[in-house]
């Protein structure tokens, strides 16, 4: 199995790499690294994780870094709907389950 982004999650997802390696140099490379780590979890078992809105959309926490990953199961992937802070608008992601 393998992920891909909502559009708007990809820009999510570049602005901390780029947010992060401004605060300080490979910041924003350990983001990425521990990220693709967790994705390789989700896309190995997608199911194992905490469901956070039906129908089946589900989200994990980085552990260095307080971004949770929402995502869902679509045509055999993982697609990532949000990369959301983990204290900052919550469910401002959820009109991107419709498409």
């Amino acid at each position: 199995m393998t992920y891909r982004f909502h559009p708007e999650a990809v820009a999510e997802h570049y602005e901390v790499i780029a947010f992060y390696e401004s605060r300080l140099p490979g910041l924003g490379a350990d983001y990425l690294a521990e990220f693709e780590s967790l994705m390789l979890r989700v896309v190995q078992m997608p199911q194992a994780f905490r469901v956070e809105h039906q129908p089946g959309i589900r989200r994990v926490h980085l552990m260095r870094f307080p971004f949770t990953v929402i995502y869902r199961e679509v045509e055999g992937a993982v697609q990532v709907l949000a990369v959301a802070h983990k204290r900052r608008r919550p469910h401002y992601w959820a009109s991107r389950t419709q498409s």
